[in-house]
């Protein structure tokens, strides 16, 4: 895989983070970040088809037997209103 250089601004309070986290595991900022960005990316993308599947699923009820509570039920007020 291609890989293409950024400029990346940062306080330096994270920048400090960032220097002694990837002297920690023996990386350098740039491959830090890389790696963290793309986990960040997979999991969202993870999230996101996960999501879709359920959704393309089939309806499934909230509770066994019941009613769903109406519009109204849902909304009323313990003041009265």
């Amino acid at each position: 895989m291609s890989k293409r250089n950024v400029t990346v601004s940062m306080d330096e309070e994270t920048a400090r983070w960032a220097r002694v986290e990837a002297a920690r595991r023996d990386t350098s900022v740039s491959s830090l970040l890389g790696d963290l960005l793309r986990e960040h990316m997979e999991r969202e993308q993870s999230y996101e088809a996960a999501m879709h599947r359920w959704l393309a699923g089939p309806l499934r009820p909230l509770k066994r037997g019941g009613r769903y509570p109406s519009r109204e039920e849902l909304h009323e007020r313990g003041d009265g209103t």
